[in-house]
């Protein structure tokens, strides 16, 4: 057990998983767009759209949407400052079935770019987006996590997880999901630590990767 286990994360109140949460769930997203979006929409499913108002959880969101951690003391004012910045937030009630109750679904806009992501606040601002675009991905933002979307081909595993190999990092955890056969797939993949540029630019030239993003840590 981590101190952080004990107290908590450091945070802008007043919730662990209603605050400090939503607020990693949308900057995780930030990173997987890869910059703040033109447009924030925001579906909170369950707790979150019953009691996420009177926990600041439109604020967070907004927060992690402009690239802001939980301890941002800019977060309260978050909603005000994305319309200053010309960031268009959305958030309205959505069910998503049989998930955790702390959940959302984020989808993020900008000039052409469209990413969509659903996840959820665990408690104790420890979280999971576990959906990517319609593929199961597994992304905590406790460790350096790539995302490889490709062709489904035969091969492609081993050879990105060779040039993991070749670059000196450890994998600790991945998952991959497919449309079908011979269609699109995704693979996300938690590292020891971050891949060089030159790894990630040879994956990124091969002809069976679609899309490739690396999303920093932003827990310990």
């Amino acid at each position: 057990m981590s101190l952080l286990d004990v107290i908590g994360p450091v945070m802008v109140g007043p919730s662990s998983s209603h605050t400090a949460g939503a607020c990693r769930l949308a900057l995780l997203a930030h990173h997987i767009l890869g910059h703040t979006p033109q447009r924030a929409e925001f579906g909170l499913h369950g707790s979150f759209a019953k009691t996420g108002e009177g926990h600041g959880t439109p604020q967070a969101l907004a927060a992690g949407a402009l690239g802001w951690g939980p301890d941002d003391p800019r977060l309260p004012q978050a909603l005000e400052l994305a319309r200053e910045q010309g960031v268009e937030i959305v958030i309205h009630r959505v069910e998503l079935g049989d998930v955790h109750p702390n959940s959302v679904e984020m989808i993020y806009e900008d000039s052409g770019e469209r990413i969509r992501a659903r996840g959820s606040s665990l408690g104790g601002g420890v979280v999971q987006i576990w959906d990517l675009d319609g593929f199961e991905v597994r992304i905590r933002g406790s460790a350096p996590t790539l995302l490889v979307r490709n062709v489904d081909t035969p091969g492609v595993i081993a050879r990105v997880a060779r040039v993991i190999a070749d670059d000196e990092v450890n994998i600790a955890y991945l998952t991959c999901s497919r449309q079908g056969r011979g269609k699109e797939a995704m693979m996300s993949i938690e590292l020891d630590r971050t891949l060089s540029k030159p790894a990630l630019d040879y994956l990124s030239s091969l002809s069976y990767i679609l899309w490739l993003r690396q999303i920093p840590a932003i827990m310990g």
